[in-house]
């Protein structure tokens, strides 16, 4: 009997130290919701109110709309939006940033009374800080309850990050990711840049910057070895997470740097999404769409602003019961996921007939889908240039035909010349006599550097990557933190001159896509790469 009550009070202290641990990560994770979504655990949407009785809700209210993912706030003109993870918030008063051990943030003022729990619970209710003073009215009063209060300081607290995968004193590593069925000349074409960019990188990084107490910015910027880990992903593709996994235990890294995809990137996405690790520009023709996703960054939506871009061309086309659309594609390929949003963006009533061919290429499959062809239908065609050149060189009966420029390689697109007069290229890109000045600094580096030319798409695009997250690293300082990463790349990434094949660049705070439109162009001879035009800039 007393063996069975000691295992009973055991038992009670056990679980009584489980419930223990347990509450302050329900807790965090209660706060996390209020801070990321504007809704409590309950379901309850997080109302805030102004003066003069305005009024915010849900999202709209939630903390991240202006203290960001990260927590350190930002700065949007002349307004200064402080961090607020715990380091910041409870850090004792210093004379100056030079004084603190806070990594630094461009917002963050030090010059202010520490923030208690109850003076900070007061601040986010009442809008009064730790000192007295009120808060300036941009900042709402939010009618928490002591439950969700304690949630949202106990999430704040676990913004702090003493320690950022990938980093260390002297060295940042990011990895790069290839998937198996990525194009190996375009492989070849993004590890060169890759590697040469952070040999040039390393070679600067042994150059010691002096400690400064007057440009504490300046001491982190430039003393980091950057080291790189390829990725090398292998058979199909619900394996790769697990791949994955096991990369980034055994060789931590900070970020994703560029990398390469094939036919599906979104495993490769949903890790990133899941470790909350900065996927950056990576080159893949299908990427991800997911609204509330943070962690990867795009050029653009690629094939699906290809799609995008015909539905604005076949808007043109006047509706008769007698015009069709007929798609060509080969199964197994990113052409399927295009034709599928082709067909969503058509208008309602329109006739789409799409054709799969044979994964596998058979004999004569791409002329006998042309054969149901007629002269009334629109032809789209999501094909590869090895498809493309086997087209028959007597034509097409369709009166316009659409081409993707992503899956045709541009304006190298091998199209025969019969069908050149009546096709319209999707040209998700800028026009080559707009785009000559900006490719200037990338193909002068490749030629300084003895980089042979074999993709340009692909290495100015990875050049581009790099410069990026180069320059957004020295604006960081000593902030080494994920989420804050890619915040600064956003709040950049516009101002870049040197943008590549894309006319402008830019992501407002949610946004994943940095280029949002595009041409439908025509070529102007029956042979060779120059290409018109059909109208304007396309934001579809």
């Amino acid at each position: 009997m007393q063996l069975a009550r000691s295992a009973l009070l055991a038992g009670a202290v056990l679980l009584g130290t489980l419930a223990a641990a347990a509450e302050p990560a329900l807790s965090v994770t209660s706060g996390e919701s209020l801070y990321l979504t504007g809704v409590s655990s309950s379901g309850r949407m997080l109302r805030g109110s102004r003066e003069q009785g305005v009024f915010v809700e849900g999202r709209t209210a939630a903390c991240v709309s202006c203290h960001r993912h990260s927590g350190f706030g930002a700065m949007e003109g002349l307004s200064s939006i402080p961090p607020i993870t715990g380091q910041f918030l409870f850090q004792a008063r210093a004379k100056s940033v030079d004084d603190s051990d806070l990594p630094f943030v461009e917002s963050y003022r030090g010059n202010r009374d520490p923030y208690t729990e109850q003076t900070l619970a007061r601040a986010i209710r009442e809008g009064i800080a730790a000192d007295g003073h009120r808060l300036s009215y941009l900042m709402p009063h939010y009618d928490l309850s002591d439950a969700e209060m304690a949630g949202l300081i106990a999430y704040l607290k676990s913004l702090t990050r003493r320690t950022v995968p990938g980093v260390t004193d002297s060295t940042l590593h990011f990895a790069t990711i290839l998937t198996p069925d990525a194009d190996p000349i375009k492989k070849a074409a993004m590890l060169e840049v890759l590697r040469q960019y952070f040999a040039d990188k390393n070679a600067v990084s042994n150059v010691v910057t002096p400690r400064l107490r007057s440009s504490r910015q300046m001491r982190f910027r430039i003393v980091r070895h950057w080291e790189l880990h390829v990725w090398t992903l292998t058979g199909a593709a619900d394996s790769w997470e697990a791949q994955l996994d096991a990369r980034i235990k055994a060789e931590p890294v900070f970020a994703v740097l560029s990398g390469l995809g094939g036919k599906d990137w979104s495993p490769v996405h949903r890790f990133c999404q899941r470790e909350k690790m900065p996927c950056l520009f990576p080159n893949v023709d299908l990427p991800v769409v997911a609204d509330d996703d943070f962690y990867s960054l795009y050029y653009s939506k690629s094939v699906l602003l290809d799609a995008a871009l015909i539905a604005h061309g076949l808007a043109d086309i006047p509706a008769t019961g007698r015009h069709r659309v007929v798609q060509i594609l080969r199964s197994g390929d990113v052409g399927d996921a295009a034709a599928a949003a082709l067909a969503s963006a058509t208008r309602p009533g329109t006739s789409i007939d799409t054709v799969r061919l044979s994964a596998h290429g058979e004999s004569g499959d791409l002329a006998r889908a042309l054969r149901d062809v007629r002269e009334s239908d629109s032809l789209v065609l999501w094909l590869r240039p090895a498809d493309i050149s086997a087209l028959p060189t007597t034509g097409t009966h369709a009166s316009r035909v659409y081409l993707s420029g992503v899956m045709g390689n541009l304006e190298a697109a091998p199209l025969p010349a019969a069908w050149r007069s009546r096709t319209h290229l999707a040209y998700a890109v800028d026009l080559p006599e707009l785009r000559r000045v900006r490719l200037d600094y990338p193909l002068g580096w490749l030629r300084q550097k003895r980089i042979p030319v074999i993709d340009l798409p692909v290495q100015a695009d990875t050049y581009l990557a790099c410069g990026l997250v180069s320059e957004t690293l020295n604006r960081m300082a000593d902030s080494f933190v994920r989420d804050y990463l890619i915040e600064r790349i956003e709040g950049m990434l516009e101002h870049r001159i040197i943008t590549g094949y894309y006319p402008r660049l830019s992501l407002a705070q949610g946004q994943r896509f940095a280029s949002k439109g595009g041409y439908l162009v025509h070529f102007t001879q029956p042979h060779g790469s120059n290409v018109a035009a059909d109208g304007g800039w396309i934001v579809p």
